[in-house]
Order: C-alpha cells, then sequence, then structure tokens
C-alpha cells in the first residue's frame, strides 16, 4: 500500500469495475453451496429431525450472522477512504478497531447465545427432536462466531484496500474447508449434526488464521499505531455510529423479510413453499448484484477519501450500467429457466404449478433490485450510513403499506408486487438523496 499513488486522482474505468466484481461474484456463488452440502450430508442419516434440526438451526446463525453484517460493510467504507486519503495509518487503526468489536461480540454471542437460544426454538414451533438436533447444532455454532465475525472484518478490509482478488480466494477456500470438514465429520466420523456444525467451526478458525496472516503480509512495513490514534474519541465515535446505522439497518430489512415469509405461511403451506422456492431466484440474483455493490464501495470510498469527484461520479455511471446490465441479464434467464429450476428445486406436484404461477415476480426480481443494491454500495463507500438506516425504515414502512392495500386486492400476487416496491423504494429513495449528499461531501473538502 503506497500513499503517494493511493492519494492521486484517479480514473474510473470498466476494466476497474469488473476487477471488483467478478472475483466476488465467483467467491459469492460458493457460499450456497455449503447449505446445500450440509443439507445433503445429513439428508444421508435418513432422520427427517436432522435434516429439520440443520435447517432451523442454519437459519438461526443466519439471523445472527446477517445482524453482524455491519462489521464487514462499516470496515469496506472506512478502509476504501482512508486508501483514497493515502492515510495507511487510518487503515491499520480500521481494521485493529474492528477486529477488537468482532472478538467482543463473538465472545459475547458464546456467553448470551445459549441463553437466549430456548426462547427461539420455542418460537419456531418445532418438534422436540428438530429443536433438539437444531440446539447441539447452534450451540457448537457459537463458538465459532470469534472467528466467524473476525472474518468479516478480514473480508471487509481485503475489499476497502481493493484487493477483491484475494478476498475471494479466502472466501472460496473458506467455503471448500466447509464442505470438505463437513462430509469427513458427518459421513466419513459419523458425528451427526454436532459434526456438520464442527465442520463449520473448523473452517471459519482455519480461514480466520489465513486472513490474519494476509493482514501481517500487507502490514509487512509498518503494523504499529499509537494507542492515542487507535482510540481517538471522533474516530472511534464515528466507527460506533457508522455500524450502529447499518446494524440497524440490516435488522429492519431482516424483519421485513420475514413478515414476507410469515405472510406467506398465512396463506397456506403450498404457498409458502412455492414462495420459498421462488425465492430462491432472488437470492441467486443477490450473489451476482453482490459483485457490483462491492464495486461501488471500494471505489465510491475511495474517491470520497481522495476528496476526487470525478471519480465518484464516474463510479455511479458504470456502476449503474453494469448493474442494470448484469440485472436485465438475470431476470431474463431467471424467466426462460424458471420452470427448469423449479422442477429442479422441488418434486412436490402441488408446490409446482403454484410456483409457475407467481414464476414472473421472482424473475424480474434482479432488475427491480438493481438499484438498491448498488445504491447501498454507494452509500456504504461514503459511510452515509444515517441515509441508509433511516430509508430502511421508510421503505420498510412503505411494504407494510403496500401490503396492506395489495393483498386484499390480489392475494399472493399482492404480496410479490408490495416486495418489489420495497425493493425500489430502497433504491429510488437513495438514489434521490445521491445528488445533495454527494454535493455536501466534496464542497466540504474541495
Amino acid at each position: 500500500m503506497t500513499a503517494s499513488s493511493d492519494s492521486l486522482p484517479f480514473v474510473v474505468t470498466h476494466k476497474m469495475v469488473l476487477a471488483i466484481a467478478i472475483p466476488m461474484t465467483l467467491g459469492m456463488i460458493t457460499v450456497p453451496i455449503v447449505g446445500m452440502v450440509d443439507m445433503a450430508g445429513i439428508g444421508q442419516l435418513g432422520k427427517a429431525s436432522l435434516m429439520g434440526g440443520i435447517a432451523i438451526g442454519a437459519l438461526l446463525i443466519s439471523i445472527v450472522s446477517t445482524s453482524f453484517n455491519f462489521l464487514r460493510m462499516g470496515t469496506t467504507g472506512l478502509t476504501a477512504q482512508a486508501v483514497g486519503s493515502g492515510d495507511e495509518i487510518a487503515q491499520r487503526a480500521v481494521i485493529y478497531r474492528a477486529l477488537i468489536l468482532a472478538i467482543l461480540l463473538g465472545l459475547a454471542t458464546i456467553l448470551i447465545g445459549p441463553l437466549l437460544l430456548p426462547w427461539a426454538l420455542k418460537a419456531m414451533g418445532a418438534t422436540d427432536a428438530v429443536n433438539e438436533a437444531a440446539q447441539l447444532y447452534v450451540t457448537i455454532r457459537f463458538w465459532a462466531m470469534p472467528a466467524a465475525l473476525s472474518n468479516y472484518v478480514i473480508f471487509g478490509w481485503l475489499f476497502g484496500i481493493g484487493k477483491s482478488r484475494e478476498g475471494m480466494v479466502l472466501l472460496v477456500l473458506l467455503n471448500c474447508l466447509n464442505i470438505a470438514a463437513t462430509i469427513w465429520f458427518v459421513l466419513g466420523l459419523g458425528l451427526g449434526v454436532d459434526g456438520a456444525a464442527w465442520g463449520t467451526l473448523l473452517a471459519e478458525y482455519i480461514a480466520c488464521l489465513l486472513g490474519f496472516a494476509l493482514i501481517g503480509y500487507h502490514l509487512r512495513h509498518d503494523w504499529r499505531i499509537s494507542w492515542a490514534r487507535l482510540l481517538n474519541k471522533e474516530a472511534f465515535a464515528r466507527f460506533m455510529a457508522l455500524n450502529r446505522d447499518i446494524f440497524i439497518r440490516s435488522l429492519v430489512m431482516l424483519l421485513a423479510f420475514s413478515l414476507f415469509t410469515s405472510l406467506s405461511a398465512r396463506q397456506g403451506e403450498t404457498v409458502l413453499a412455492a414462495n420459498e422456492l421462488l425465492m430462491h431466484f432472488f437470492m441467486l440474483g443477490g450473489f451476482f448484484l453482490d459483485g457490483i455493490a462491492i464495486a461501488a464501495e471500494q471505489i465510491a470510498g475511495r474517491a470520497i477519501g481522495a476528496r476526487y469527484r470525478p471519480a465518484f461520479d464516474q463510479a455511479i455511471r458504470l456502476t449503474l450500467i453494469w448493474g442494470f446490465g448484469l440485472g436485465a441479464a438475470l431476470s431474463a434467464v431467471l424467466w426462460a429457466g424458471g420452470p427448469w429450476l423449479i422442477d429442479l428445486l422441488t418434486k412436490a406436484e402441488d408446490v409446482r404449478p403454484v410456483a409457475y404461477q407467481f414464476m414472473i415476480w421472482a424473475a424480474i426480481t434482479p432488475i427491480v433490485a438493481t438499484l438498491a443494491f448498488q445504491m447501498d454500495g454507494v452509500f456504504v463507500g461514503a459511510t452515509w450510513s444515517r441515509d441508509m438506516r433511516n430509508m430502511s425504515l421508510i421503505s420498510s414502512a412503505v411494504f407494510a403499506a403496500s401490503v396492506w392495500v395489495l393483498m386484499p386486492l390480489w392475494g399472493n400476487h399482492g404480496l410479490w408486487a408490495a416486495l418489489l416496491v420495497f425493493l425500489a423504494s430502497r433504491g429510488v429513495g437513495l438514489f434521490s438523496l445521491l445528488p445533495r449528499r454527494a454535493e455536501q461531501s466534496f464542497t466540504e473538502f474541495p
């Protein structure tokens, strides 16, 4: 990391955007494979209660992990700005502060998680056998949280300094280790549900150690920082406020998607199954759009740090072009291949026709969600977290209002329409704030 080159005005090109987006997309594609292998491995044991336990346990861990995703996002934005300004001490301060917070939150999860777990399992309403398997799985996964949250920070820091290929390699390695360890523990050693959990724990800690090695490599010239700089009140307050706002934003969005699932369940088991199956279309599109969002985070943050408006504007333009192009392509592919994907994902004859009926809504989610993904990236990179928090609250209220109006009129079609309104309102709302926020930022630091 050389301060002289990073702090100079820079030109944003298509090549720069794709150099960040493509590796991250390739890395993200491996994420759903881990869950599939976990489920397939446990499925070989022939017990429905164990499969249900894995499903519920993975859901609960996903909720916890999503709540702490601010560690990745906040670290990326602050690091990218430090790179843009050429401040290497600030780059070190960001990673150290974030790692301290991640480890503390991980330890707190180990202590507090088991106390809250029985309440969470009761709320899921599963059978005793399923809850027993889920409790075993989640309890072991809690012990992986210090490493898992540290990995969030490591990924965020690598993205922030522009090392997306290294981030991709580490992410792929983490997921491949997880898959290999799960297969060995579950099928090779016959450890069952706890084997799947131990496999994930082992992978998280190995990836964390490798991540620390990468940090050491990049900081090899000078890793030191004074306590005064590390614990600077103004910088630390900004760091905590940023993470607080992103945490609220993530929690509100999680609640909105939970409402979608709850309203699906109220329409019966068949509609619930069809909607959850179709949500995989949205999740698949999200893995691709995340690559463009991370490119927007890094480049926009670097431009803010460098105080160079032309690079910021070009980052917006190019990530919009690639985002909408990719979103449109994904929607076309999902629409054309939707029936085949539905048949691949389920053999339930009662679910398939319902999924066909509502497939169009799921197929167009990528193009509708593109602006929300891209604006999230820009606002994370610029660390305009208060706007992200407020817009998540506003768009969630819009979602609730849309559900109240549209579901009585159109039933499940209305629910899907309300979801698209939710996604569109987030993107449009943040985009409407963009010119004023950019003007404020770049006139403050001419």
